[in-house]
């Protein structure tokens, strides 16, 4: 089998799902055992500064406080993940996705976001997507997805609604011209 690990999952126009439809996820494990994705293309209606004080941080002297944060999945909707651009800083839960990709999921890197001291490229997201073993390939068979190798600037320097057309790019692929009839070879 081969990983897709940091590779974009691409919802075709078909995708009815209501915590799936429209989006892109960026790929952050995949391997016998499941995938486990993060949604990159939704922003909620909540910025850095009301989620810091949810957990009680101050968010007064906060650089960043106006980003916005996004809906990761319908996965452990209750835990924040934080997509960044990988730094030599020891994050505390933190695993290095690609070589210009991290993600973090401790309360120290929302401290230092806080402070100005934290990552200077990041996306912080609410919940996460998850497959069991062999659910995605099954998924990948029915068309429900397409699957292209990740670009760090897709994730990290376009707007959210430019995200999925950019990544379906990759693949010279337009959305709005996708069939939702199914096709096998």
């Amino acid at each position: 089998m081969q990983s897709l690990r940091n590779h974009f999952l691409l919802a075709m126009p078909h995708l009815e799902d209501p915590n799936f439809a429209g989006s892109l996820s960026y790929l952050c494990d995949h391997d016998e055992n499941g995938t486990m994705g993060i949604i990159v293309n939704h922003p909620l209606e909540l910025t850095l500064d009301v989620l810091l004080e949810q957990v009680d941080i101050d968010a007064d002297e906060c650089p960043v406080r106006d980003t916005p944060v996004y809906y990761g999945g319908p996965t452990h909707k209750d835990r924040g993940f934080i997509l960044h651009r990988g730094s030599s800083e020891p994050w505390d839960s933190s695993i290095q996705v690609a070589d210009d990709v991290a993600l973090t999921t401790s309360m120290d890197m929302l401290h230092a976001l806080a402070t100005g001291k934290g990552p200077d490229t990041f996306m912080i997201c609410l919940g996460c997507c998850g497959w069991e073993a062999g659910q995605l390939e099954n998924e990948l068979k029915e068309n429900t997805w397409l699957t292209v190798e990740a670009r760090s600037d897709i994730l990290f320097d376009l707007p959210p609604e430019q995200r999925l057309n950019a990544a379906a790019g990759i693949l010279g692929v337009d959305l709005n011209l996708l069939t939702s009839q199914i096709g096998h070879s």
